[in-house]
């Protein structure tokens, strides 16, 4: 198994991850590299249906049988290994991402609801993207992050801010930055001078998903927990959205698009000018719009009132 880490996410967990299955080891492995010898054995673990990941999730929600949650995490042990080598680049080290990755997946098995209607794999990916996350973060480079309450909030919005002020058409100067983040000039310039560094690897793009990993955390308070809720509420708007969208007509569909479906929002005159009538109408429309699809939204997700646009 991979490794212990030397921070995480508790001692219970890690005591319960201690328990994740080591399969015997050959002779034939020996003259491996540690992750590989950890692939071949993960590969020796047994895939289920869907049949019968039903049937064992359902038995372990009733009976609480580890040997059952053995069976459900085991089968699972790859997934955990393919989002670990998408965060390969922020973090040398894979094999103790694979076993933060691993305490996500366990408490997947623990939480998953196998009435739901989703797949255990499609649940437990956001478990255990969250604790490779929280992993990632608290053992990033603290010449980096910085210590400090306002260094930390610093560095997760500061780039946000840059992008939010460019498009506002303002220059995103290090004054400007300081005044919308609430830190001083003098914070944002070192942290500026820190993010320019070669460590700055929470910035980069991930290919397989198009985020950088520092979008993707939710805050440096977020606990897993709450980053899984956050994911699945927002997988859920997503969905919603896009059944709303199919309801509207092809004027409706363009304002809806140009307003929330990209990331560069048109402004109601660009709109406007797209469609042929008046920047005034264009905004009545986009009211209107609004008021619908929170109607929509709260008849489906009530949960997500305060996420409404």
């Amino acid at each position: 198994m991979a490794k212990a880490v030397k921070n995480g996410s508790g001692a219970k967990e890690r005591q319960e991850a201690s328990m994740v299955p080591v399969p015997q080891r050959t002779a034939a492995l020996t003259h491996l590299d540690p992750l590989q010898r950890y692939l071949s054995e993960v590969g020796q673990f047994g895939l289920l249906s869907p049949e019968e990941e039903h049937r064992l999730a359902v038995e372990f929600q009733r009976t609480q049988d580890p040997a059952l949650a053995y069976r459900l995490v085991t089968a699972n042990l790859r997934l955990v290994v393919k989002i670990a080598m998408e965060h390969r680049n922020y973090y040398q080290n894979v094999l103790d991402l694979i076993q933060e990755g691993n305490i996500g997946l366990m408490q997947a098995v623990k939480h998953f609801d196998p009435y739901r209607g989703v797949r255990l794999p499609s649940y437990a990916q956001w478990w255990i993207r969250a604790y490779i996350y929280k992993f990632i973060l608290e053992n990033f480079s603290l010449v980096k992050i910085g210590t400090t309450q306002a260094q930390r909030r610093l560095f997760f919005r500061l780039k946000k801010e840059q992008n939010r002020l460019l498009r506002e058409g303002y220059t995103p100067d290090s004054r400007l930055l300081a005044e919308r983040i609430d830190v001083s000039e003098k914070d944002v310039v070192e942290m500026q001078k820190r993010m320019a560094g070669p460590e700055s690897s929470l910035q980069a793009e991930n290919p397989n998903t198009g985020h950088t990993l520092e979008d993707t955390l939710a805050g440096p308070g977020s606990s897993p927990e709450t980053i899984v809720a956050d994911e699945d509420l927002r997988r859920r708007v997503r969905a919603v959205m896009d059944e709303f969208r199919s309801t509207l007509d092809e004027r409706e569909q363009l304002i809806w698009d140009a307003r929330f479906s990209q990331e560069d929002i048109q402004t109601f005159q660009e709109i406007g000018n797209n469609t042929g009538i008046t920047r005034q109408r264009v905004q009545q429309l986009d009211q209107r719009l609004r008021e619908r699809f929170r109607a929509f939204l709260l008849e489906r997700i009530p949960e997500a009132s305060g996420r409404l646009i």
